[in-house]
């Protein structure tokens, strides 16, 4: 069920495009970014220990 956007659909379908995407890279960088700290975490962690 699409609303009759008008003249402006493609602009506005674009700037949804475009949003999903760099709300994605974000996602994406964050959780590889989440995975690195914790992995330097347990790293110093390990060396505290030994």
């Amino acid at each position: 069920m699409m609303p009759d956007l008008g003249n402006y659909a493609v602009e506005v379908i674009s700037a949804y495009g475009l949003s999903s995407i760099v709300l994605g890279f974000l996602i994406f960088t964050s959780v590889v970014r989440n995975a690195r700290v914790k992995q330097r975490l347990a790293d110093a962690e390990a060396r505290k220990d030994a």
